[in-house]
């Protein structure tokens, strides 16, 4: 049964991203223009399957997603998508081996250094949500320093770097913990707006549409307060490969959902 499940996924994904890309080969009008989401979220996996394929090291395959990330930009610019959110590097991701890990760190940094002044340029505001304190001290002062010269911008790129759903829930409880231990807040007006406005982005919309690639069926840790009425797309596409047709096919799957947030139609 299982098996068949994931034929029919793959057969409808196939179908869906060649009408998409004779879709795009022609005319730039798509059924998502006419209901797009305001926040995507991205889980960019298959970085080191990537690699694994063409027989280079995993680092290699992240400096190619880095590309993809300057690809996704652009495609959310010209879809007019004001807030993209990566899932970048997980509190998990610190078992990874040490190699691995001091080259992410490196090319993050890198990728700040290299994309500033379209970042400038496009004004597009960066902000990393997560645990920034485990970050390298120097990779968080490129972050504070672009951070503080990008912040009066409209559109927004959030980074989740160090980043769980469950740590990012603990640090809100935390936080309300010492509202209450303080006395500026009483257990009984703790409601979802209150969790809410302790979040890492509390002034960002919950994202509307989530995009996976690489084909797994999880959620990873991503956004769990943030995610609960958020449509989920999945493609098999690993993250380095994925192109404007494949972006394109996720929001035209988008505009096609029904979203009733629990209710019903009238």
């Amino acid at each position: 049964m299982l098996l068949g499940l994931k034929e029919v996924f793959f057969a409808v994904y196939t179908r869906s991203r060649m009408r998409n890309l004779f879709s795009f080969m022609g005319s730039k009008e798509s059924d998502a223009a006419v209901r797009k989401p305001a926040h995507i979220a991205v889980i960019m996996d298959g970085n080191g399957r990537w690699a694994k394929k063409r027989g280079l090291p995993r680092l290699a395959g992240h400096r190619a997603g880095s590309e993809t990330v300057r690809r996704m930009l652009a495609y959310c610019r010209d879809a007019g998508i004001k807030y993209l959110t990566l899932y970048a590097f997980s509190t998990e991701n610190w078992s990874r081996p040490a190699s691995e890990v001091s080259g992410l760190m490196q090319l993050l940094e890198g990728f700040i250094k290299t994309n500033e002044a379209e970042l400038l340029e496009k004004q597009v505001r960066l902000r990393v949500i997560g645990r920034k304190h485990d970050l390298p001290e120097k990779l968080q002062s490129e972050i504070a320093r672009l951070e503080k010269e990008t912040e009066a911008f409209d559109r927004q790129l959030l980074v989740a770097l160090s980043y769980s759903g469950r740590a990012e829930l603990t640090d809100a409880a935390r936080k309300i913990a010492e509202r209450i231990r303080d006395g500026s807040l009483r257990p009984e007006e703790i409601d979802e707006a209150t969790i809410s406005a302790n979040l890492y982005a509390p002034d960002v919309p919950d994202p509307d549409l989530i995009i996976r690639t690489s084909g797994e069926m999880r959620i990873s840790n991503f956004l769990l307060w943030e995610c609960a009425y958020s449509e989920f797309y999945v493609t098999p596409v690993l993250w380095p490969d994925f192109q404007e047709q494949d972006f394109r096919a996720a929001l035209d799957a988008y505009a096609a959902r029904d979203r009733r947030f629990g209710g019903v139609k009238a």
